[in-house]
């Protein structure tokens, strides 16, 4: 059973009298353990294709199962269910909140999923600790560099445990050397058997990842695995 199928996929918007298709019969299967890098130019389709992997839009037609189940047959608690249990976001701008610590940032999903405030405590630090910060729980967004910044945002995104990663442009705001740390703890997670999917336009980045699909003007042009792979040891303090 795959754990991501998109069948015949097409997402229309409505700009005035005008109908701009933004993808197009698009038909992609994802398994369990993958770790895919979605590219393409600005325009190209891309973005569509991350906001309805992620249950955050729904296409206009053809259908979209996330291990079996159709997503059309969601309600919206139903989706925000799967959006806070089954997927964790990784966003380009971290959206941290800057008055809370970097556990406290971690703890956001779980006091949403109900979870107790000790387990929430406990697990918001084995997150942080799975991505080299357990020396800084208490440090704000303001006094952590941009990459320790995406690794509290990873963190939060790894603390319900969910079946997928997605991540829209993880590094576009960072360094090279940063990029390089945030790739190695998404390839050590994919090591450890979470699915990655990640939308990058960057074309040294998605040689981290082992599978390349590409978009262009709402089609999908190229489905490859990845060759002479980037790969980085361990995960930074």
């Amino acid at each position: 059973m795959a754990l991501l199928t998109l069948d015949n996929i097409c997402k229309k918007y409505n700009q005035g009298e005008l109908a701009v298709m933004a993808i197009k019969n698009i038909n992609l299967t994802i398994e369990k353990g993958e770790f895919v890098s979605i590219m393409g130019t600005s325009g190209s389709g891309k973005s569509t294709m991350m906001n309805i992997l992620g249950c955050l839009d729904r296409p206009t037609s053809g259908h979209y199962f996330i291990e079996d189940e159709d997503v059309a047959q969601f309600n919206e608690n139903r989706l925000a269910e799967i959006r806070n249990k089954k997927i964790g976001f990784v966003f380009q701008s971290f959206n941290l909140l800057p008055k809370l610590s970097s556990v406290e940032n971690v703890e956001l999903p779980m006091v949403y999923a109900g979870v107790s405030r000790k387990q929430r405590r406990e697990r918001a630090i084995e997150a942080l600790s799975k991505v080299g910060l357990e020396k800084r729980i208490h440090h704000k967004p303001n006094e952590l560099s941009g990459g320790q910044r995406q690794r509290v945002a990873i963190a939060r995104a790894l603390v319900n445990d969910p079946s997928i990663l997605m991540a829209d442009e993880p590094t576009g705001n960072l360094d090279t050397k940063s990029t390089y740390e945030v790739m190695g703890i998404f390839q050590q997670l994919n090591d450890e058997g979470v699915t990655v999917v990640m939308v990058t336009h960057e074309p040294d980045v998605a040689q981290f990842t082992k599978r390349i699909v590409v978009f262009k003007d709402g089609d999908l042009i190229s489905d490859k695995p990845v060759e002479n792979r980037t790969l980085r040891e361990g995960i930074v303090s």
